[in-house]
């Protein structure tokens, strides 16, 4: 499948510190891609370069195969919440909405209310935006980034200031324009538990260097729970495994077995091995999760 936006070793620097080294990511057509890494790990610097908010220091990129340079000519294809949304405070969000919508060339008066209703601000009514909670700023931003139906929509920290439900809703609303409209994603997050329930594709990144780029599959298999064993014979000792009722097991390249089932019996395992003369020279139970593999990772990187 071919990229519609890529990085080619992107990088910034700021004085002496590089906010991005040499980062090449790689978004398909219809991807939800997940840019996750704590505050300053260089996500919204990335999303600055490729929206054509910042110019890069090193590297190139590319939207819809237009260089970074040409950004301008695809612009009018992406949307973007970035930091802060742009709005005008006096204003109501139909307003604010309608006024985007006449600088983009739109003429269609049902936009704005259909995006209202798209990010759930129908109660807002009249209210100025200066009134708004940060939660309802965040609803607004998306919505403005989502007018005119844009192929590409970058979002940083969209959920900022949402309370759970508010979460949930935009998490749906992310899903469903991906499915419906075949709209493509770039989310950013400093938490990967919640990425992880809308994301097809991950960019892992600390300070500025892009640790591990992977689909959500790979990502899932990665984390997966499992035992880990090692011994003497692995051909033998899964053999053994079997006969006591392990089914979903996998022999690896290194003699390592995984066992991805009843995780409860390693002294079962152990006993098993022991009488069939084979050595256990290793047996770790890991219960993954993406928030545990993320943590591990990037404090590997630190190290």
């Amino acid at each position: 499948m071919n990229n519609i936006v890529e990085t080619m070793n992107l990088s910034k620097q700021y004085g002496s510190k590089k906010a991005l080294d040499n980062v090449s990511i790689h978004v398909s057509q219809g991807d939800i891609y997940g840019l996750v890494g704590r505050n300053g790990a260089g996500k919204t610097t990335l999303m600055k370069i490729i929206c054509g908010l910042a110019h890069q220091t090193g590297g190139d990129y590319t939207v819809f195969g237009k260089r970074g340079r040409q950004i301008g000519e695809v612009a009018s294809r992406m949307g973007m919440l970035i930091e802060s949304p742009g709005y005008f405070a006096e204003y109501d969000a139909k307003t604010n909405l309608r006024i985007k919508c006449r600088l983009v060339g739109m003429s269609d008066r049902e936009e704005a209310e259909r995006l209202i209703r798209l990010v759930g601000l129908e109660e807002a009514g009249k209210k100025k935006v200066k009134d708004y909670s940060l939660g309802m700023k965040q609803r607004l931003g998306i919505a403005l980034a989502l007018l005119g139906n844009p192929d590409i929509v970058v979002l940083d920290e969209p959920i900022n200031g949402l309370d759970p439900q508010g979460i949930v809703e935009i998490r749906d609303l992310i899903t469903r324009q991906s499915k419906e409209n075949g709209t493509t994603f770039i989310i950013s997050s400093h938490i990967l538990d919640e990425l992880s329930k809308t994301a097809t594709r991950y960019g892992i990144i600390s300070n500025g260097q892009l640790l591990e780029e992977c689909t959500a599959e790979g990502l899932n298999e990665k984390c997966e729970s499992k035992i880990e064993l090692v011994t003497d014979s692995p051909s033998s000792a899964a053999a053994v495994l079997e006969r006591i009722g392990f089914t979903k097991m996998k022999i690896l390249d290194d003699g390592k077995i995984n066992i991805y089932e009843q995780f409860e019996r390693t002294g079962d395992i152990t006993l098993a091995l022991a009488a069939e003369g084979i050595t256990t020279y290793e047996i770790v139970k890991q219960i993954g999760s993406v928030e545990s593999y993320y943590l591990n990772l990037v404090g590997k990187e630190q190290e």
